[in-house]
This record gives structure tokens, sequence and C-alpha cells, in this order.
């Protein structure tokens, strides 16, 4: 018993046992964006055991993340996110793998990032947590032109009630009160009108009306590595400390409760 309560992940064992633990010590998952939502994530999922990633962030830490991101410290300020969340993972789980892709993310960046192990037959779970909207459709498009599992977060900004977060399909957010605010309109309007998706993705969003007292827009240029520049419009929303961490862990919940079933029904 001392030996079994040695390990870090015995508690996790207690309730889903150790065939499943080592289940989840093969999974791969690629999670997109580590600010709020994506951070707790990854993190949830590498304290359940899982221990493949993928990870991709172009952002350094900044002081307006320290009010709800993980590894957001002053200490940590102008450090890259991806660097900071392979020392966390590392800390966590020293036997985790990690493939690191710190460059702003769009769809002529696929063919770079799923590569190596991480072919797309080898991820289990992409984890979209990109705040940038053409990105985002671009990352759900790719996901399922290529029938990849993925979970994407759609509504921490401007809220404060983590209790009106929920995990639903796409195509239920309209019935369930969770289409409040335009940037979920515009995701949908552009899902259907680029990928022609409309259903079959599962998301994370809330069903609590969008609020911010002040807005600001800035254009921000980004370089990629080979060289040119991205230019995007960004719109900052207002962000409380709770709310993105609860919509982390929902979509870490929702991708552990998915393998658990998946495993146990293939048992039975």
């Amino acid at each position: 018993m001392t030996d079994f309560m040695d390990s870090i992940f015995s508690r996790n064992e207690l309730y889903w046992g150790e065939d499943f633990q080592k289940y989840l010590s093969s999974l791969k998952i690629a999670v997109f964006g580590l600010g709020g939502v994506g951070g707790f994530t990854l993190e949830a999922l590498a304290r359940a055991g899982i221990s493949h990633f993928l990870i991709v962030d172009f952002d350094t830490v900044s002081k307006t993340n320290i009010n709800r991101q993980l590894i957001a410290l002053n200490s940590t300020i102008g450090y890259k996110k991806t660097e900071l969340f392979k020392q966390r993972l590392l800390d966590i789980n020293p036997d985790i793998k990690l493939q690191i892709y710190d460059e702003f993310y769009s769809e002529k960046e696929n063919e770079k990032i799923f590569c190596k192990d991480y072919t797309l037959e080898n991820i289990d779970f992409i984890v979209d947590a990109i705040d940038t909207v053409k990105s985002k459709i671009e990352l759900i498009k790719f996901a399922k032109l290529h029938n990849i599992n993925i979970i994407s977060s759609m509504g921490a900004g401007n809220r404060m009630d983590a209790a009106k977060l929920f995990v639903s399909d796409i195509s239920e957010i309209q019935t369930l009160g969770g289409i409040k605010d335009s940037f979920i309109k515009n995701i949908l309007h552009k899902l259907k009108k680029y990928a022609e998706i409309e259903s079959g993705l599962t998301v994370v969003t809330s069903s609590e009306k969008p609020h911010n007292i002040r807005k600001i827009k800035t254009i921000e240029t980004i370089k990629a590595d080979d060289g040119l520049s991205v230019e995007y419009t960004k719109f900052t929303p207002a962000s409380t400390p709770v709310v993105p961490a609860v919509a982390g862990y929902l979509m870490a919940d929702y991708i552990l409760k998915t393998c658990y079933n998946k495993f146990f029904n293939k048992q039975a």
C-alpha cells in the first residue's frame, strides 16, 4: 500500500484504476492557446496523467494576464507561455513528452505543427482555446476535415458567473441561451459559411449576458517564423479570475469523461 501511495497518480487510480491510468498516459492532446482557458485545461489533463502534449501559443506573459492565467506572475512577465508551461508540466510529471510550436496559429502552419511524433493519426483530442476568430475557424475546420476530436471554447470573456457556463453541441447554443454576444454569433456565422459546420462540434460557452464597461480595440502585428508579419485586430474583453479557469476545467472534464466512457465501453 505504501508503494502504491508513492505514485503521483495514486488518487486518480483509486477512482478509475491502474488500467485506465495507463491508457491516459498513452493519449496525445493538442492544446491551442495557453491563456486563461487553455492553461487550466492543459494542467488538469497533465495532473490526470496524460503525458503527450502538443502545445501551441505565440504569446508572452503580460501584466494584464496575472488576474487569471496559471503561469502569469510578476516574475514571469515577458517570458514565453510555451516555455513556462514546459517547466511547469515537467515539474508535475517528469515523464511528460512535449512538442512545442511557439508561433501564431493559422491554417498555413498545419503542416509544420502536425509533424514528427504528432501526426494527424496520433492526436486523440484538440483543445481550441484560441481567441482570434479567423484562427479558431481554421483550426475547427482542419480538425473536422481530418476527423480529430475537438472541443472549443466560446465564451469566457466579459463574464463573471461561472455557474452559467455549459458544455453542449454547437447546434444547441441558441436553445440553451448561449448566443448573446457578437463573438459567438460571428463564429457561428463563419463556421457555417466557410466550413459548413452547424452541428457535431462540442463547445464550452455561457448563457450569461456579456458585460464590458469599456471597448478596447487594437491592431497587433505578429512576426511568423518565415519572416512575414501577420496583422490582426484584437478586441480586448473584460476577464474575471474564475470564469476562464472553470471553462478550462470543463473542457478537461469533457475530454476525461469522453476517454473514460470510450475505454470502459471498449473493455465491456
